[in-house]
C-alpha cells in the first residue's frame, strides 16, 4: 500500500475514533483538489493567471528586502499576490468549474450498492432454542441512467460553461482593478516624492537667499525690510516643504495598503519613471473597438447573457417528459424489507415520466427566466454604452493631459529663464528684492504645475488603458 494513502487512512481512523471534526477537512485537502475526472478546471488553474494583454502569467514576488528600491513592476507583483479581491475571484473560478462538473455529471449513469446483515430468531413452544434462528446477508446494487430529457442537460451544461467564462472574465476584471489601484498609488507616491524634493530645493534656495540678504544688510547694502521679506519667504518655503513631506508619507502609506503589505513596511521608491510624451496612439474608434472586444466586464456580461438564454431552455425542459433506464440486483431480499434466504432478484426496465400538472409553477419559472434574460440584455446594453462613454472621455482626457504636459514644460522653461534674468540683475543691483522674490515664486509655481500636469498625464493614460481592457504590465511598458 502506498505510504501516503496508509497514513491518510490511519489519520482518518483516528479522527473517527476520537470524535475529532477533521475527517472532512482531510478528505477535502488530500483528495478532492486533485480530482477532476470531467476536466472542468480551466488551464488557468494550473498555469496561473496572466494580466489581459500580457504574454505570460504574473509571478508572485517575495517580500521586499530592506533597503531595496521598489519598482513599479515589483509593486504590481506584490499587490497581485496579496489582494483579497483577486483571491475571491480565483475561488469564484473554482466554484463555477464545480458547477460545470455537476452539469456534465448529469450525462453519466449513477450506481449505488448497499449491504446489510440481519439476524432473526423465532421461538416456538417445545422447539429447540435455535430452531427459528436465521442469519441473512442482504446485498443490492442499483443502476440509473437518464436517456432523454428534451435538451435540459445540454442547456444546463451551456449555462454552466457560460458562467465559468464569466468567472474568468471577472477574474481578469479584478486583476485590472487591483493593477490600476497599485499603479495609481505608485504614481501618486512618485509625484509626492518629486513634490517633496522640489519643496526641499525651494527651501534651500530661500535659506540661501536669506543668508545673502542678511550679509548685505550687515554691510549696509540692503534694507531691513529686504531681510524681513526674505525671512518670510524662507518660512513659507519651510511650511510648504513640511506639507509636501507629510503628503509623501501619506502616499507611501496608501501604497503599502494597496499592495497588502504590513503597515510597518518602509518603502524606498525607485527613480522617477520617464513618461514618454508621445501622442496617444489610435483614434477613438480604434480604442472603442478594442474595448468592445477585450474589456473583461463586457466579456463577463456577455457570458452571463448566454447563461440566461440557456437557463430558459433548462427551465422549460423540466416540465417535459424524461426517459430513464433502471437496473437493480437484490440478494436475500430488498433493503428495509424482511430477509429471505437464498433468493436473488434482478430488475431492469425503462421509465417514462410525463409531468401533467404542477399548479402552473413551471409557467412562472419560465417567465422568471425570461425576465432574467431581458434584465441581462439591458445590463449588457447599459454596460456597452458606459464603456463607450468612458473610452471617449478617457481618450479626450489623455490628449488634453498630453497637451497640458507640453504647455507646462514651456511654462517651466520660461519661469526659469525669468528667474535667472532677475537674479543676474539683482546681483548687479539692477533689480530689487521684490522682483527677485516674485520671479522665484513664479518659478516655484511653474515647478508644481509641471508636477501636477505630469500626474494628470499618468492618471489619464492609466484610465484609458483600463477602460479599453489593456491594463497589463506588457501594455504599460509599451
Amino acid at each position: 500500500m502506498n505510504a501516503r494513502l496508509a497514513a491518510a487512512i490511519l489519520a482518518l481512523c483516528w479522527c473517527w475514533v476520537s470524535g475529532a471534526a477533521c475527517a472532512d477537512d482531510m478528505l477535502d485537502q488530500m483528495f478532492l483538489p486533485r480530482l477532476d475526472p470531467l476536466s472542468t478546471l480551466p488551464p488557468i488553474i494550473a498555469a496561473g493567471a496572466a494580466l489581459p494583454g500580457d504574454m505570460a502569467p504574473h509571478a508572485c514576488a517575495s517580500d521586499l528586502a530592506a533597503g531595496t528600491a521598489l519598482t513599479l513592476a515589483g509593486a504590481v507583483d506584490l499587490a497581485l499576490c496579496r489582494n483579497p479581491q483577486i483571491a475571491g475571484a480565483w475561488a469564484g473560478i473554482r466554484v463555477q468549474a464545480a458547477g460545470l462538473g455537476q452539469a456534465r455529471a448529469a450525462y453519466l449513469p449513477t450506481l449505488a450498492a448497499s449491504a446489510g446483515r440481519q439476524h432473526s430468531r423465532t421461538s416456538l413452544s417445545g422447539a429447540t432454542p435455535d430452531a427459528g434462528t436465521i442469519n441473512s446477508t442482504l446485498v443490492s446494487a442499483t443502476l440509473g441512467w437518464r436517456l432523454f430529457d428534451f435538451g435540459g442537460r445540454d442547456a444546463a451544461a451551456r449555462s454552466a460553461q457560460a458562467l465559468l467564462e464569466a468567472a474568468l472574465a471577472n477574474h481578469d476584471a479584478s486583476l485590472q482593478k487591483v493593477l490600476a489601484g497599485v499603479i495609481q498609488s505608485y504614481f501618486d507616491a512618485q509625484t509626492a516624492q518629486a513634490s517633496a524634493q522640489s519643496r526641499q530645493r525651494q527651501e534651500a534656495t530661500a535659506v540661501a537667499l536669506l543668508e545673502t540678504i542678511t550679509r548685505r544688510e550687515q554691510r549696509g547694502a540692503a534694507a531691513r525690510t529686504d531681510t524681513l521679506q526674505a525671512a518670510t519667504a524662507q518660512a513659507r518655503a519651510s511650511l510648504e516643504r513640511s506639507r509636501a513631506d507629510g503628503g509623501y508619507r501619506k502616499s507611501l502609506a496608501a501604497l503599502v495598503a494597496v499592495m497588502g503589505m504590513p503597515g510597518a513596511t518602509r518603502l524606498m521608491l525607485a527613480d522617477d519613471l520617464a513618461d514618454p510624451e508621445d501622442a496617444v496612439r489610435g483614434e477613438v474608434d480604434s480604442w472603442l473597438d478594442e474595448a468592445q472586444a477585450r474589456h473583461p466586464a463586457l466579456l463577463a456580461a456577455r457570458a452571463q447573457l448566454l447563461s440566461a438564454q440557456a437557463n430558459i431552455v433548462t427551465t422549460r425542459s423540466e416540465g417535459l417528459p424524461t426517459l430513464d433506464f433502471n437496473a437493480a440486483l437484490y440478494r436475500n431480499g430488498r433493503p428495509n424489507q424482511g430477509a429471505t434466504q437464498n433468493t436473488q432478484e434482478t430488475v431492469a426496465g425503462v421509465t417514462l415520466t410525463i409531468p401533467l400538472f404542477d399548479g402552473f409553477s413551471r409557467t412562472y419559472k419560465v417567465r422568471s427566466a425570461q425576465a432574467q434574460l431581458a434584465q441581462k440584455e439591458a445590463d449588457l446594453r447599459e454596460l456597452e454604452q458606459q464603456v463607450a462613454m468612458d473610452v471617449a472621455r478617457a481618450h479626450a482626457d489623455a490628449n488634453a493631459a498630453l497637451a497640458n504636459l507640453a504647455a507646462s514644460r514651456n511654462l517651466l522653461a520660461a519661469a526659469e529663464a525669468a528667474r535667472d534674468s532677475v537674479q543676474r540683475k539683482y546681483d548687479r543691483d539692477a533689480a530689487d528684492l521684490r522682483d527677485l522674490l516674485g520671479t522665484q515664486s513664479s518659478y516655484d509655481d511653474a515647478q508644481q504645475e509641471r508636477l501636477r500636469c505630469l500626474a494628470d498625464w499618468r492618471a489619464a493614460r492609466l484610465r484609458l488603458l483600463a477602460v479599453a481592457g489593456r491594463m497589463g504590465k506588457w501594455a504599460l511598458a509599451q
